[in-house]
């Protein structure tokens, strides 16, 4: 059985904020030793669908690459972070297989040795950078203008904000109806080109990472609904 990855996002009551952001750390210890977890990130949110500054402190997320698919049901039945979520507020999961990107997390590769998916439906994208502190303005500054562009895009179903810390360490996860409208967003929104060409020629980034993923198996609510549920649009 090949790799797969797998996002989470997970919500709680107000509450439960503080012990929700608390668990991003307490909880790493304990993935670590996690059976068949090869790669994993747990990460705070931003507000609603806004992937500009600002954070939700009732919802986290995790990203994780897994050595099959039965050690993520292992988990999500058994473990005890696995059992807790099904406790929470509200919680959505989905399995991913790789459909191409380049870059790195922290120094690693996480798509390497993933599943390969067909490409042929719906699309998830995870797009991460570690910010230059010289460049944290002018990037604050261009992501709000292409946070309201994106948002416009046609053929985006769902997105959201997600991070290793407040600043530098940012990305988003996207859902997207195809992969033409993927290519469409990052190559046909204007103002999006225009930030492409300023992070490379100011050398904003000190990593970066695009990831493609073909999404299939998910499960609970995101914001009340499963966004893969519904017919794909033409």
């Amino acid at each position: 059985m090949s790799r797969i990855a797998s996002f989470h996002l997970i919500s709680e009551p107000t509450w439960k904020a503080p012990a929700a952001i608390a668990r991003l750390g307490l909880d790493r210890p304990r993935l670590s030793r996690v059976d068949g977890l090869r790669f994993w990130r747990l990460l705070g949110t931003g507000r609603g669908a806004d992937t500009g500054p600002g954070a939700d402190l009732r919802r986290t997320a995790l990203f994780a690459v897994w050595e099959n698919e039965t050690d993520l049901e292992r988990f999500l039945a058994g473990h005890s972070i696995g059992r807790r979520w099904e406790q929470a507020s509200e919680a959505w999961h989905v399995r991913l297989r790789a459909l191409g990107g380049h870059g790195r997390w922290r120094g690693i590769d996480p798509l390497e040795d993933i599943e390969a998916g067909s490409g042929g439906g719906r699309i998830a994208v995870v797009t991460r950078a570690d910010v230059r502190l010289r460049a944290s303005r002018a990037f604050g500054r261009a992501g709000r203008e292409v946070d309201a562009e994106l948002h416009t895009a046609p053929g985006l179903i769902g997105v959201v904000g997600i991070g290793e810390a407040p600043v530098g360490r940012l990305a988003t996860f996207s859902l997207w109806e195809s992969a033409h409208a993927v290519r469409e967003f990052a190559f046909r929104m204007p103002r999006h080109q225009q930030v492409i060409r300023e992070t490379r020629d100011g050398d904003w980034y000190a990593e970066e990472l695009f990831a493609r993923f073909e999404p299939y198996g998910s499960s609970g609510t995101w914001n009340g609904r499963d966004p893969l549920a519904s017919p794909i649009n033409p």
